[in-house]
């Protein structure tokens, strides 16, 4: 006869099973902490590049921004954040699959990306209509809230807790938009500080 602790036992097992067939669980805590470095010294960047007066930055986020070489290196600059932050987390979550004896890329993992990837494709288009139009102000609210709102959608498929972090996201995005002086403190914030707070909290909790 099985013991308690044996049943137990048993049934963890079978539910982690069935999250495994059914959830995307091999995102680290790492590339959160990671991504939110390279976001920071994103952040810092165009705090030197596009501020014009170090004295009155804080209210002037984009300042410069009616050049097209600016725009340009701007989309540059986030293009590398965001080239490292993803490369980043493929590389690590595929170093944890592979250590779990799992396949990256798997049906799971592929609602994961798609569910994710229509917010972000939607914000991105959104985003250049808006610098179409010159109304430059609005870019960093907006990235933050089709990224809050990818986050959410992307919590089905992966850890709950994404979800939390998808609704911080919108709240900055919100109170960004109120607020368009601040939107590149706003989106360190967001895409610095949240992002080594969540992988730090990742780690701590299914990591050790």
């Amino acid at each position: 006869m099985k013991t308690e602790q044996e049943y137990i036992k048993d049934l963890s097992e079978i539910r982690l099973m069935m999250e495994r067939s059914t959830k995307f669980l091999s995102l680290t805590g790492l590339s959160g902490i990671l991504a939110g470095i390279y976001a920071l010294a994103g952040a810092y960047f165009a705090y030197r590049l596009f501020y014009v007066n170090p004295g009155d930055a804080i209210y002037n986020t984009l300042p410069r921004l009616e050049n097209s070489d600016d725009i340009l290196n701007l989309a540059f600059l986030a293009f590398i954040v965001l080239l490292l932050a993803v490369g980043t987390a493929i590389y690590l979550s595929s170093k944890k699959a592979t250590k779990n004896n799992e396949i990256l890329w798997n049906p799971v993992s592929r609602r994961l990306v798609i569910n994710m990837g229509i917010p972000l494709v939607t914000g991105g288009i959104f985003i250049l209509i808006m610098i179409s139009k010159g109304i430059f102000e609005l870019i960093a609210p907006l990235t933050l809230i089709f990224y809050g709102l990818a986050l959410i959608n992307a919590s089905e498929f992966t850890f709950k807790d994404l979800k939390y972090l998808g609704m911080v996201f919108i709240i900055l995005g919100l109170v960004s938009s109120y607020f368009p002086g601040l939107g590149l403190l706003f989106w360190a914030i967001g895409f610095g500080l949240m992002h080594i707070i969540y992988g730090i909290y990742m780690h701590l909790r299914y990591e050790k």
